[in-house]
């Protein structure tokens, strides 16, 4: 029976969330930086992949790339060339460098891509990513990116307050009847963006009192709302404890570290150095010291009509 990774809270991990870099073509005002504060020198091809070869001895399956921009990564390609096989890989991007790379990035193995696209204004755009005329690159990488089987395409908007709360029914129209998912996510406090902090949750409820139905994801706590051939999920991860409890997640930062949760930059691990026996050892090491952040009960949430399998 193959072991697992599982830490003291019975959370079994099956997923690494890996930051190429740091850096990035755009300013958005609500960024994260999946959470980084520094840099020693970006993670190699090599390193990529000694550690999700050990990481898929323990049952890791999925690994998800993300950044900065990932797609400023010249050897994106040979790095998805050198992971030995798994459940899905996916990206998430900015999509203004997907469009001449879409193709040969579905050959070299990836499965999808979740696209950042806020808004249906190339102005809002602007204004959100603190850059101008990026909006139609965005747009043509949405489109090669169907067109080279990278779904389905998930696009990640950020609900917020004062900006986009008005494009809900036009980011519908523009999902509905295509292999897109559009995923409206609650802002959290980075950057100081938290003055944009939306009612997600009236807006849940909007889209739960018209969906044709729904369905409560097994992890996360995110429902999904099908509207006449669109797909609707709520992402909040702002105090939410089953979110937390239910993580099979571990982050690699753009600079070699095992990162256990998002939010705390005070528990990392360096990998950087270490041989094939260092990197299992600290592997197991992090997952031992993993813990929810938010441990206080959830607030209600739409009653779960079905639970359906995982996917990020």
């Amino acid at each position: 029976m193959q072991e697992s990774l599982v830490d003291n809270y019975g959370r079994r991990v099956t997923s690494l969330r890996m930051s190429l870099t740091n850096r990035c073509n755009l300013q958005c005002i609500y960024c994260h930086n999946e959470g980084e504060s520094g840099s020693g020198g970006e993670i190699t091809v090599d390193e990529i992949a000694r550690l999700v070869r050990i990481a898929t001895k323990y049952g890791v399956d999925r690994v998800k790339f993300s950044g900065g921009e990932p797609l400023l990564r010249t050897d994106l390609e040979d790095i998805l060339r050198a992971l030995p096989p798994l459940k899905d890989i996916s990206l998430t991007t900015n999509g203004t460098l997907l469009a001449p790379r879409a193709k040969g990035l579905k050959e070299a193995g990836l499965d999808r891509v979740n696209i950042s696209l806020d808004t249906m204004d190339s102005g809002r755009f602007d204004l959100i990513t603190q850059r101008k005329g990026q909006f139609s690159r965005v747009m043509d990488g949405i489109n090669a990116a169907i067109d080279a089987g990278l779904t389905p395409v998930k696009l990640n908007m950020v609900y917020l307050k004062g900006i986009n709360e008005d494009e809900i029914e036009r980011m519908i129209e523009f999902i509905r009847g295509r292999p897109l998912v559009l995923q409206v996510i609650e802002l959290m406090n980075f950057k100081g963006a938290f003055k944009y902090h939306a009612d997600i949750s009236a807006l849940e409820h909007s889209l739960k009192a018209r969906a044709d139905d729904y369905k409560c994801r097994e992890m996360h706590r995110r429902t999904k709302y099908y509207l006449n051939g669109a797909e609707v999920e709520i992402v909040r991860p702002i105090d939410n404890s089953e979110f937390c409890m239910n993580c099979n997640r571990l982050r690699v930062t753009s600079d070699f570290k095992l990162k256990p949760c998002l939010l705390r930059n005070d528990n990392l691990v360096s990998l950087r150095g270490l041989d094939d026996e260092g990197l299992e050892k600290a592997l197991r090491y992090t997952v031992g010291i993993r813990e929810p952040f938010f441990k206080a009960a959830p607030v209600a949430m739409p009653k779960k009509s079905e639970k359906v399998p995982s996917e990020n």
